[in-house]
């Protein structure tokens, strides 16, 4: 199958869409280019390479081999940023760990992906010491000599549809699916964010996403694809957002997990009149807030809808329509399926099927995962669990999954995983998460709570939940219920449960939080 290299500007001859030689060329080839600046601090292609060289080393004495899996639980920092760079050309398997989680959901994905080592920020020190972490060595990146510029990295030989990472997806019920990501899969992924944003020569991409979220870690190569940089912080401030525009020149603004709806919540005195930024782009704005959002940010938007499985991106909105998604790009198709599998008419509500006329955009597998693999990959075609409609012009609008999970703070979340943890408190006999409206970012996660005996104060189940499960992962509202209507399998009829919570307790509602 052919590489069709008309969809893909950034192609370069003998380029077998790839990342190792995109980025071993790119660092090589201008050692004084800076291309990404953290926060006051410039890195440089020079800087990169001589980490790389230093992190080969590293690995080496680590006894790391490529193919071997290493995990990292590390905040957005330079050394991640240069940490990256060297899992790309080094051949080993990354596996960005969300420093969000705790407890449980640590010990699931350490277990699961069996990485021979793990790599922690000094903050994490404390939540992953008790940890039983499988096979994995608990370490910390070491610090490396700024002057020891001696040797060149090495770049062995890592195949196209190698893995690159294991990124692991909430998107359904049970538990965490790694998704098998290779190396076409980054570089499709890159590519395409180039044409979700509207990227442009000479433009400034302002990066605050975490890097071990697909939305970070795929900008690290648009400085290798073109001619632009990324200004990085260490996350998102609402406080700082603003000043840090206005110091980077940022052009591009990435909205995941209700940035959107906090920045539209500051005070208008607080945004410069003559802003920088040109394009917002991402995922999750209605029709309804479409043109107040472009006219008080004074951007233009660029909705779009992906899945780390399908490398991120399938569709982009590049007419302004509000409220779509748009359409597929050029190397992908879309089809919207009834429950029998065939297309829904015109307007109508069908699951978004995805095929590709580009070898190596879907994933190979999911790890471990045999039937959660042939459920997704069918006939080449892969099946999202999403659904959406498709309007008179072809452009399409995303409604929602098809499964049992929620959309938080640009997270997916399972419900499955937050029942779980739950169903481990022994004055708990069942309970129930379903999303809810939210007024910031897409959804916010009521759990329904039914107690064996005597009930327990909200305030201390919520504190107790606080220390196992991630902060998306943690309910907002907390309601009490006698019982649970099943079905024949045993399964909690959650299209029953009240989606309204008046009547729950709201934990933001509290002074504790």
């Amino acid at each position: 199958m052919h590489c069709y290299p008309e969809y893909f500007a950034h192609r370069h001859a003998n380029d077998e869409l790839d990342c190792v030689p995109l980025l071993a060329a790119g660092l090589r080839r201008d050692p004084a280019r800076t291309i990404v600046h953290f926060e006051d601090r410039a890195i440089t292609c020079e800087d990169a390479a001589r980490h790389v060289v230093q992190l080969q080393r590293w690995f080496a004495a680590q006894g790391l081999e490529p193919g071997d899996r290493l995990a990292v639980m590390l905040g957005n920092s330079p050394g991640h940023i240069h940490l990256i760079y060297a899992l790309h050309l080094s051949g080993l398997v990354w596996v960005p760990v969300n420093t969000k989680l705790r407890a449980a959901g640590l010990e699931y994905l350490l277990q699961h992906a069996e990485p021979k080592l793990f790599v922690i920020d000094d903050e994490f020190d404390a939540v992953t010491a008790e940890l039983d972490c499988g096979t994995a060595r608990r370490t910390q990146l070491p610090a490396f000599d700024a002057h020891d510029t001696n040797a060149e990295f090495a770049t062995p030989v890592i195949g196209v549809h190698d893995p690159l990472c294991i990124i692991y997806t909430s998107g359904t019920t049970g538990a965490p699916k790694g998704v098998v990501f290779t190396h076409r899969m980054m570089r499709i992924a890159s590519e395409a964010a180039l044409r979700v944003a509207d990227v442009r020569d000479g433009d400034r991409l302002f990066l605050w996403e975490p890097l071990c979220h697909i939305g970070g870690a795929q900008m690290l190569l648009l400085p290798f694809l073109a001619d632009v940089t990324l200004h990085a912080v260490p996350r998102f401030s609402a406080s700082q957002f603003w000043p840090q525009i206005e110091r980077a020149g940022a052009t591009q603004l990435h909205y995941l997990g209700g940035v959107l709806d906090i920045l539209m919540q500051l005070p208008e005195s607080e945004q410069p009149a003559g802003h920088t930024l040109r394009v917002a782009w991402g995922a999750g704005v209605s029709a309804s807030s479409w043109e107040p959002i472009q006219t008080r940010l004074n951007v233009s938007l660029r909705e779009c809808y992906g899945m780390t499985e399908c490398s991120s991106f399938a569709t982009a909105n590049v007419t302004g329509k509000p409220g779509s998604i748009g359409r597929a790009l050029p190397w992908i198709d879309i089809e919207l399926l009834d429950e029998n599998g065939h297309a829904v008419k015109e307007g109508e509500a069908g699951e978004i099927v995805l095929s590709s006329k580009v070898e190596g955009t879907f994933l190979p597998a999911y790890l471990k995962s045999p039937d959660a693999t042939r459920a997704a990959l069918r006939n080449g075609r892969l099946h999202t669990g999403d659904r959406a409609r498709r309007d008179a012009d072809g452009d399409l609008f995303f409604i929602g999954r098809q499964t049992d999970s929620m959309r938080v703070r640009g997270e997916n979340v399972s419900a499955w995983e937050i029942e779980r943890i739950f169903a481990a408190h022994p004055a708990i006999r069942a309970s129930a998460a379903i999303g809810v409206e939210s007024a910031i970012g897409e959804q916010d996660i009521l759990l329904d709570v039914q107690f064996r005996d005597q009930p327990v104060e909200w305030q201390a189940l919520h504190a107790w939940a606080r220390e196992r499960l991630a902060s998306f992962q943690l309910p907002r509202y907390y309601r009490a219920v006698a019982g649970f209507e099943m079905t024949a399998s045993e399964r909690v009829k959650k299209h029953l449960l009240s989606r309204d919570t008046a009547d729950a307790w709201d934990r933001l509602a509290t002074a504790e939080q």
